[in-house]
């Protein structure tokens, strides 16, 4: 197979820099690479990818069939061929014979096992040809009208089952099994040790695929479009995997809202389902009634879905409706999907997350990995593995967990009980960092405010846990499923107002009658609460708190502190109170996690828009994890626009020639603010449409807007341009969108004397990332200042003296400075990158500060901007360059 396929199936002709793309992505999945791929927006990289890697896969697959024929071949000729029988021995020798006999052995092993291959080979595609000819269709309609009348009963019987009261035996499904530590089971009972798997005769054997991750679901979702408009829609399988809040069909389930309780109930049905399997094979049923189970998840209808799911290219939404026409769980039908699929498309989490992909089926040795949108992959590593807890998480959770114990405490083996003695010191030892006490209201515990860093290992020394075995507890929170548990107890009996202390000693009721009290009031505040739609909703979200576990956070945290002493901090940040001061562990070396993906997959990508500063990102995330530079190869190409469709600009002064110089220390000043205020009004006398505008933080955003009304600054735009702002809240973004669309198109039309708009937004906030400005929407994008981080947080500060410690300096920079201007900078890159969405796409970039025109920051700007990105002393040649763009952009038109 060559390296540098010539041609590439493709929709329609492609641009030279998408064969450029393709030739070099197929070059480094042959050769096993870690790639870092970088493609401008616009420029068709989804497309890219699909062809160019789905290209590579078929020739492999292919190629794979070809070798194990000829071994065959070979190997079945080298046993037809009889060696003679010598009687030559030697004392020092095995008899020819004996040699001959274990060579043959051998051969007929391989020709065996290459045979079986082959025969498996052949039935998998011959699976797959019948199900894309709809041959399979075995289940089809004389079995869907039985079944929809058998999930109709199951659904009542659910219902039926929750309204029934029974004794202590009801609780039963609460109960944490007896648990065996270390090696004393392997396998004893797989879902009682919290496994999740799915039938086994439903399991297949991996083939040879790629796994697609990019960031959002609607990402994802576009890119499933993209494969099928691409030649390998018809030819290709392929499966889309996503969490239980976005797949369930079950309304029973689904309605209960948050992540943790869908999760805690589709796998107490589960878990029912084959307790249930166990009563029908002979196993004595204990008393009580009978225990629901998912109406969806059923063997027959979980296979069908299965092919239905192999024979066609289906997004979440076709998922999501062929499970309710097969009356099949999309959930599981797509992870039963994974192993024969060739292309499976999923969230960042389930791959670079270890848990998550263990649970979800992903098996990455010899697998190709694509990572898309991929300029924040170091943060998201950083930011999955972290953990988080409030005062009022840990004394709820510490609050919980007693009431649990004291409830059960007759019924619970002894090494459950240990152990859950166990998580309540560690616990307890945690609120006491926090200067706090378990038992008492957390809202009422005042504590001295400040943050302070520590190492892992000082951290246990401090909260005095460092005498418990993290390990064998992360273990048996993993294994008894304690938090599902303590979940199931808390949704069954939150505000039912049954007396949890049922058992315990008057010490005990009088040692938490604080948080007790604290819990009732929380209860009872909402119940006395004037009755109307807010208040109900606000009623109907505290019970959800006050009903979900925090035990999934603190097993996540004692997860994060089994993390090796260097990697990691743990910040402790004191309020006022107890209840809002917190614990934070902080990854400081994202490669440690990222270190198994790149061991164990054949070949990884890392794309991206734009990935620029590369020198740093492969410092920190690759040669950190052991990669060689052998094993690296990058790929970066320009944008499909001609040069005269951008004019990127440095401002290094505004009209009046004040100097712009937006330091922390000097952009506060109204000079510096008139001036901005000066240079957004001559841009919007000659650029038409819309102009995007981006200020370093909502803070600095919010102040200088103030100061614009207060000086009839803010008034002189509006007469130009109707002016928008970007929200704080998510859920109101796209209604600002749709206003900013609309107003543009009808000034286009209208001669209300106004030119368009401006977009008011925040580098880093909602509009900054994943939002298209493109045509009208964006014909001008100003960057006012450079964002970068807060230099005085402690956690960056930590970062930075961990990469100050652990990696090289380069060009006479520390890593930590490198840091933080690298963060800066893709910070602005993303932010610019909203403008020029497709190749007759036009727009300028304004650079509003002189510490752009540093040949060091310029260099950190996409190839593609950089090159064609002129420096202006002062404002006049700017203003004439850009009034220059536009006129002749107009005339164009005309």
């Amino acid at each position: 197979m060559e390296n540098d396929r010539a041609q590439f199936p493709f929709p329609y002709q492609p641009y030279n820099i998408q064969e450029q793309f393709m030739r070099a992505l197929y070059s480094a999945l042959d050769q096993g690479k870690v790639g870092i791929f970088e493609s401008p927006t616009g420029t068709g990289k989804s497309l890219s990818l699909i062809c160019g890697a789905l290209s590579w896969l078929t020739d492999y697959e292919e190629k794979k069939k070809q070798e194990a024929a000829a071994l065959l071949q070979e190997g079945e000729a080298a046993l037809s061929t009889s060696v003679a029988p010598s009687s030559n021995t030697s004392s020092s020798a095995e008899p020819d014979w004996i040699t001959d006999f274990v060579q043959k052995k051998a051969e007929r092993e391989l020709v065996s096992k290459l045979k079986e291959e082959e025969l498996k080979r052949k039935k998998r595609e011959e699976r797959l040809e019948m199900i894309r000819n709809n041959a399979h269709l075995k289940y089809a309609s004389k079995r869907k009208s039985s079944e929809e009348d058998e999930t109709i009963k199951f659904l009542q019987l659910s219902k039926e089952e929750r309204t029934e009261t029974a004794g202590d035996q009801e609780d039963e499904e609460l109960i944490v099994a007896e648990y065996e530590s270390d090696d004393e089971s392997k396998s004893k009972n797989r879902f009682l040790q919290g496994e999740d798997e799915e039938d086994d005769e439903l399991v297949e054997e991996h083939v040879t695929k790629i796994y697609y991750c990019s960031r959002t679901h609607s990402q994802l979702a576009q890119f499933v479009r993209e494969v099928q408009k691409s030649p390998f829609s018809k030819s290709i399988s392929v499966v889309t995997l996503g969490s239980r809040q976005n797949l369930c069909i079950n309304e029973e389930v689904r309605q209960l809202g948050s992540v943790q309780r869908i999760n805690d109930r589709c796998l107490e049905m589960q878990k029912n389902k084959h307790q249930k399997q166990d009563h029908e094979d002979g196993a004595k049923r204990k008393r009580g009634p009978a225990k629901s189970v998912c109406p969806y998840n059923k063997a027959s209808a979980l296979q069908q879905m299965r092919d239905e799911i192999l024979g066609c290219v289906h997004d979440v939404e076709h998922l999501l409706k062929l499970g309710k026409e097969t009356h099949s769980c999309p959930y599981y039908a797509a992870r039963l999907t994974v192993p024969p699929a060739q292309l499976v498309v999923l969230p960042y989490q389930m791959v670079l997350h270890e848990a998550t992909r263990r649970a979800a089926g992903v098996q990455l040795k010899g697998q190709v990995v694509i990572i898309d949108e991929a300029h924040n992959l170091s943060d998201t590593l950083s930011c999955i593995h972290s953990a988080e807890l409030t005062g009022a998480q840990l004394c709820r959770a510490h609050c919980q967990l007693r009431q649990y114990a004291d409830r059960y405490k007759s019924r619970l083996k002894a090494k459950n009980v240990m152990y859950i003695k166990q998580i309540l010191f560690v616990v307890e030892g945690l609120v006491r960092v926090l200067g706090g006490k378990v038992g008492q209201n957390p809202q009422s515990q005042t504590t001295q405010a400040g943050t302070e860093m520590h190492s892992i290992n000082n951290f246990l020394f401090r909260a005095q846990i460092d005498n418990i075995n993290l390990f064998k507890l992360q273990k048996y929170f993993e294994k008894s499923m304690i938090s599902r548990k303590l979940g199931g107890f808390m949704e069954k009996y939150a505000g039912s107002g049954v007396t949890l202390h049922t058992s315990s000693s008057n010490k005990e009721n009088r040692r938490t009658e604080g948080l007790n009290r604290y819990l009732q009031t929380l209860q009872s505040s909402q119940s006395s609460a004037p009755v109307s739609s807010i208040d109900q909703q606000g009623a109907a979200e505290a019970d959800k708190v006050l009903a979900v576990s925090p035990m999934m956070q603190v097993e996540g945290f004692f997860m994060a502190l089994t993390n090796s002493n260097t990697d990691g901090r743990v910040v402790v940040r004191k309020q006022d109170v107890l209840s809002e001061s917190s614990v934070k562990f902080l990854l400081l070396n994202p490669a440690v996690h990222f270190a198994q993906v790149l061991k164990e997959c054949r070949a990884v990508i890392i794309a991206g828009g734009t990935m620029q500063p590369v020198s740093d990102f492969k410092q920190e995330l690759l040669f950190s994890a052991g990669v060689e530079e052998e094993r690296i190869v990058e790929f970066s190409c320009g944008h499909v626009i001609p040069p005269e469709n951008i004019l990127p600009l440095v401002l290094c002064a505004g009209p009046s020639g004040q100097e712009l110089d937006f330091t922390f220390q000097s952009r506060d000043s109204p000079r510096m603010m008139d001036e901005t205020g000066r240079i957004l009004s001559n841009i919007c006398n000659v650029v038409p449409g819309g102009v995007v505008c981006f200020f370093p933080s909502y803070e600095y955003s919010r102040r200088i807007i103030s100061h614009w009304e207060a000086g009839g600054v803010f008034a002189r735009l509006a007469n130009k341009k109707k002016i928008f702002q970007e929200p704080k809240k998510a859920s109101q973004v796209e209604q600002v969108l749709n206003e900013f669309s609309r107003c543009i198109q009808k000034c286009a039309v209208d001669s209300s004397g106004l030119t368009g708009a401006l977009l008011i937004s925040v580098v880093g906030g909602k509009m900054s990332e994943g939002i298209n400005f493109s045509d009208d929407l964006g014909r001008c994008v100003v960057m006012v200042g450079m964002p970068y981080p807060n230099i005085k947080s402690a956690e960056l500060q930590e970062k930075m003296s961990y990469l100050d410690k652990h990696l090289p300096r380069s060009q006479g920079r520390s890593p930590g400075q490198a840091l933080i201007e690298n963060l800066c900078m893709k910070a602005v890159n993303q932010s610019i990158g909203r403008a020029i969405r497709h190749r007759g796409d036009y727009s300028s970039i304004i650079l509003c500060d002189r510490r752009y025109s540093r040949p060091a920051t310029l260099s950190k700007l996409p190839t593609w901007i950089k090159d064609r990105t002129n420096t202006h002393a002062t404002f006049g040649p700017a203003f004439a360059a850009l009034r220059k763009f536009f006129l002749e952009k107009k005339q164009k038109q005309l």
